[in-house]
């Protein structure tokens, strides 16, 4: 039997499956995809719960619950919510579940997730100034054939090939 731990699908089949997801959510939902949306409603809806007053009361959370009345039954947090049963699934059935922190021998596994929480928050960060993070501006702009996609595209490749050169020891 073959070592199935290993084996990951073609790079160009999985990008031509993305532009179908892409496409069949256009078809059905007249709109593309975004992860960013899916966790801005998890957040509105975290403050909501918290503090409700500060919710209702913020021109940003009033508005955006004035048009997502329930911000956990989007179709972008149950995307998310698939991508991450899916990505489970798939490790599991191909045998590559286990919990493991990938970092260079040069850092330790302390230093490797503080970097990765410090990269997610200043994406996210970027992400809702830039109204939408990769999938949202980029994949789903291009297919659109928006020329903001097309830059935002350009913009996001551009600025991580010009800032991997400060943080290559995180993974080098």
């Amino acid at each position: 039997m073959k070592d199935r731990s290993k084996k990951y699908m073609n790079p160009y089949l999985a990008g031509f499956f993305m532009g179908l997801i892409i496409l069949a959510s256009f078809y059905l939902t007249r709109e593309g995809v975004g992860a960013s949306g899916a966790f801005k409603g998890i957040w509105v809806s975290v403050v909501e719960s918290v503090a409700p007053a500060h919710a209702h009361n913020s021109p940003f959370y009033a508005g955006y619950l004035k048009s997502h009345p329930h911000p956990l039954q989007s179709r972008l947090v149950l995307l998310v919510l698939g991508v991450l049963a899916g990505g489970f699934i798939s490790g599991a059935l191909m045998g590559r579940l286990k919990l493991k922190i990938e970092h260079s021998p040069k850092i330790t596994s302390k230093t490797r997730i503080i970097a990765a929480i410090i990269g997610g928050i200043l994406f996210g960060f970027g992400a809702s100034l830039g109204r939408g993070c990769t999938s949202g501006s980029a994949l789903t702009g291009m297919v659109s054939l928006s020329v903001a996609g097309f830059v935002a595209t350009a913009v996001i490749f551009g600025t991580g090939y010009v800032l991997a050169y400060f943080v290559r020891k995180l993974w080098i």
